[in-house]
């Protein structure tokens, strides 16, 4: 099958790509660019293909209905500024350092650069 095709997808899948593309062409966007966008979206909505082959990976609806939630629960913490468990205190930014400290009740954390917050931080562990 060459590389572009088409023919893995179901006709739901299909029908949703060009109401898509069509709705991008409406704004102005240029046909190649709407098209690109829209099976972008409908990948990035049902995980490709549905039929069998291709990748060979097939997701479970509640896989990715797990990954939704987990992407959206990363999102709202980084917007909260909170820190990311899993990462070495280095690699958080000073916005995450100064909420780790916040719930760590360490003073004088607002007048702190990050490599001091980073020191308390492990100091309080």
């Amino acid at each position: 099958m060459p590389r572009g095709s088409k023919d893995k997808y179901t006709e739901a899948q299909k029908r949703k790509a060009a109401a898509i593309e069509s709705s991008y062409e409406e704004r102005g966007v240029s046909e190649e660019q709407a098209r690109a966008r829209a099976w972008a979206t409908v990948n990035k909505q049902s995980g490709g293909g549905e039929r069998a082959g291709g990748s060979g990976r097939q997701t479970s609806q509640a896989q990715k209905a797990g990954a939704r939630k987990d992407s959206a629960r990363q999102a709202a913490a980084s917007r909260r500024g909170e820190a990311h468990p899993d990462r070495p205190l280095e690699e958080h930014s000073k916005q995450e350092l100064l909420h780790l400290a916040r719930a760590r009740q360490i003073s004088g954390r607002s007048t702190m650069r990050k490599a001091q917050l980073i020191s308390a931080l492990k100091k309080a562990s």
